[in-house]
């Protein structure tokens, strides 16, 4: 009775992730009911619980799911309207709670529905199913009872998050080992992750940063051994869909890396230059949500609309991985392009003036013919205004250029010393900010009375260094055990280098600000190599066939570049060559492309994800000729990352522990 219909049919490798997601819910879930009388497809009603709603809204609008006979979308917990003469399509967990009230539904002289066709967004426990097919009132009327295996949520078309915003909390903090939650959450965020490969119907290598102490060397932590214990939990449920899943492979297909956010903690703080990533972190966003003014032709106060910066949006899509600078001259270009085509607008431009990018969005808000594309990049311009004005108005250039040197090792106590000095109006995020990636790259110069002088200059509250100090919770070891009642930010490394990572271009940058990259930028191409460090990465599986990338090897990395570190301009004229729009986005690939690429690459991240790392994925696809796909505990923007850290102790650290 109980089927697992986990058919890619719909999307197959020539579609993106997010495309075979969108297309199973679509069509598999929505359309397998239809009978011969098309008009039969408006008498459904489609019921889902708090978890599944959320699956659904992140692939697929109402509109869609209307469009597919469904008018009508209930909560599965809410009092509902009886509809005896139309069927039901619940999609929901198979939770114990769901099913006590599948059953109520459905039972009775008199059920809320005629038929229920019941989907399980992940494997159902033998329990449940007994408990089910016990009520012999209610199987007459279940026309069908599958698991759809899809409980995840996709966030972009290579990206995907397990939705556990506590992750760092419930995994790593002081609480986490004596918690019943720590086992709950690993189990739970396994069966997400699980479902994506039962989606796509792919077959991982499973790869996971293994525990450094598990060699007998150094004290192995609870906390270190989180990538292996996910690792572990992710292989023994996918390894039952061999048996469960028709036509599932049972040869390795793909690669997935689990990391956790130890392999990379600045890549959630430090500013990142690129559009996207600007406006979660500078603008009062919520979610992708923009509110904008639009002026009413009558006068008067304006107008205020709300609009979503996502994939639907061309500007936006095309806009979202370029550097912040690059944005706006391809916006200028833009709007010069449509003024040049437009007669009207030239009659307007006085005397052959060159107009900026603001007086040509007036021109354009004011013709006849405004249509909604010119809307959208209306819109697109007054964010870029906001974005460059905050970047003014707060001083983040020298800001971001000093995270970068420090990042890259061509700045150290010094200039930190001379940047707080000099900037005591920047505001306190930054700051905490500039002293957690200081302490990630130098962690012995917190040591002593020199950790208390810089927090003391840095003027942070006993809140932000709380930040500050539980960054050595996420670290990779901690076998050096600190003294109890001091604060130490000795993350236990070994022989550190002077910086945290190489310059990986052997060329000036276009933009300024541009030289950092997140570490999994280096570790997915030393995965796609298959040169992983077999003393830091271990397997769960021997793979039975070699792996092909259906790809070049990539070039190894460039040596560090002795090029000097200011060079680079923030924003060349508008009319050189550099700053030409030729230089298309990644994203521009056509989906089809996707056929003559190699093998997924799948990288999940415990602790949460960050924009640059999305962006570094849709960077390495076009690279590497293989779809990389990038899931999360959650996406993080800097604050939010902040907060989480600030909650893996509880306790308030006084000022006298900073001393030793």
């Amino acid at each position: 009775m109980l089927l697992s219909d986990s058919d890619s049919s719909h999307g197959g490798k020539s579609k993106t992730f997010g495309q075979i997601s969108r297309n199973r819910l679509l069509h598999e879930l929505l359309q397998t009911s239809k009978s011969e009388d098309s008009r039969s497809s408006w008498k459904k009603v489609l019921i889902m619980d708090k978890v599944t709603l959320k699956v659904m809204s992140h692939s697929c609008k109402m509109s869609e799911i209307t469009e597919q006979g469904f008018p009508l979308v209930e909560d599965l917990y809410r009092r509902r309207q009886p509809f005896p003469s139309k069927d039901a399509i619940y999609f929901i967990q198979p939770s114990k709670e769901n099913i006590v009230m599948l059953l109520s539904d459905m039972s009775g002289r008199e059920p809320l529905y005629r038929k229920a066709y019941v989907y399980f967004s992940s494997p159902v426990p033998k329990h449940l199913l007994t408990h089910i097919k016990n009520d012999y009132s209610v199987v007459p009327r279940i026309a069908a009872l599958r698991e759809m295996n899809l409980e995840y949520f996709s966030i972009d078309n290579q990206g995907f998050i397990t939705d556990h915003e506590r992750a760092l909390e419930e995994l790593f903090s002081d609480e986490a080992e004596h918690s019943r939650r720590f086992d709950a959450c690993l189990n739970e965020m396994a069966t997400r992750i699980a479902t994506v490969f039962a989606s796509l119907k792919e077959f991982p290598s499973v790869h996971y940063r293994a525990a450094k102490g598990i060699d007998g060397t150094t004290m192995t932590t609870f906390r270190d051994l989180v990538p292996t214990k996910l690792a572990a939990a992710v292989w023994n449920i996918i390894t039952t869909y061999k048996t469960s899943i028709p036509d599932f492979p049972q040869k390795e297909t793909c690669e997935l890396l689990i990391v956790d956010r130890s392999v990379d903690q600045i890549a959630p703080i430090i500013h990142e230059w690129t559009y996207d990533a600007m406006c979660h972190d500078l603008l009062n966003l919520d979610g992708n949500r923009y509110v904008h003014e639009v002026p009413r032709k009558s006068g008067g106060t304006p107008e205020k609309k709300e609009v979503l910066l996502e994939d639907h949006d061309p500007v936006w899509l095309e806009l979202r991985h370029t550097h912040i600078a690059e944005a706006g001259v391809r916006l200028h270009e833009k709007m010069t392009s449509f003024v040049s085509k437009n007669k009207a607008a030239q009659l307007q431009q006085r005397d052959g003036i060159e107009l900026s990018t603001r007086d040509l969005q007036k021109m354009v808000q004011a013709l006849p013919q405004y249509s909604e594309q010119m809307e959208k990049l209306s819109i697109h311009v007054e964010i870029a205004g906001k974005l460059n004005k905050i970047i003014k108005d707060m001083g983040l250039r020298e800001l971001g250029q000093l995270e970068q040197d420090i990042v890259f090792g061509d700045a150290g106590t010094k200039e930190v010393i001379n940047f707080l000095r000099k900037n005591q109006e920047q505001r306190k995020v930054n700051r905490l900010r500039l002293m957690m990636i200081y302490a990630a790259v130098f962690p012995e110069k917190f040591e002593g009375d020199k950790a208390l002088k810089l927090m003391q200059l840095a003027r942070l509250s006993e809140s932000d260094m709380k930040a500050v100090k539980n960054m050595k919770l996420i670290e990779e070891c901690d076998s050096r055990s600190a003294s109890k009642g001091t604060f130490s930010l000795m993350f236990d490394t070994e022989k550190r280098k002077p910086a945290a990572r190489k310059d990986r271009t052997g060329k000036e940058e276009t933009w300024a600000l541009s030289r950092f990259y997140p570490m999994i930028e280096e570790l997915i191409e030393k995965l796609s190599r298959g040169e992983l460090p077999k003393d830091e990465y271990h397997c769960m599986n021997n793979p039975t066939t070699p792996l092909s990338n259906g790809a070049s090897q990539v070039a190894s990395t460039v040596p560090h570049s002795m090029r000097s570190r200011r060079t680079a301009t923030w924003a060349k004229s508008r009319f050189s060559d550099d700053a030409s729009s030729k230089h298309d986005s990644v994203l521009t690939t056509a989906p089809g492309d996707l056929k003559k690429t190699g093998q997924r690459l799948f990288v999940f991240i415990i602790g949460g994800a960050t924009r640059s790392e999305l962006r570094v994925c849709h960077k390495l696809t076009a690279k590497l000729r293989r779809e990389v796909i990038l899931g999360a505990t959650s996406i993080d923007d800097p604050a939010q990352y902040i907060e989480k850290l600030k909650l893996l102790s509880e306790e308030e650290l006084s000022i006298d522990e900073l001393k030793i």
